[in-house]
């Protein structure tokens, strides 16, 4: 699976931005998206994450109330849209695909299979 991450860009501080993550085929009722994100200098931190089937939803508390992700199935598509951006969210955001993924292996980076190639953004304050 081939994934392409798009929609980063330069926003200021309390803006909002969408990310788009395209997956090349469709993938099986068992896969797992995330979106992660790294900032200079730091790790790469989980983001937020939903599965294909049943759409359950996973986020890290630094975004929650703020962040939304959801998927299209039919456009084998999932999106990140980021409101209320504040210059802590700043950094290059990777989405990634995995399957069988459990619960408690969301949040981390290692358990996803595919990744895409990272779209910035940048919030100024």
């Amino acid at each position: 699976v081939q994934l392409q991450a798009s929609g980063g860009g330069l926003v200021q501080a309390g803006g909002s931005l969408r990310l788009s993550c395209a997956a090349s085929r469709r993938t099986s009722s068992s896969y797992a998206m995330g979106w992660f994100r790294q900032a200079p200098g730091e790790e790469r931190e989980f983001v937020a994450a939903i599965r294909w089937s049943g759409g359950s939803t996973y986020y890290a508390d630094s975004v929650k109330g703020r962040f939304t992700i959801s998927r299209d199935n039919a456009k084998n598509t999932v999106y990140l849209q980021m409101n209320s951006l504040k210059p802590e969210d700043t950094a290059v955001y990777y989405c990634a695909a995995g399957r069988g993924i459990i619960v408690t292996s969301l949040y981390s980076g290692n358990a996803y299979d595919y990744w895409g190639q990272g779209t910035l953004v940048t919030v100024s304050s």
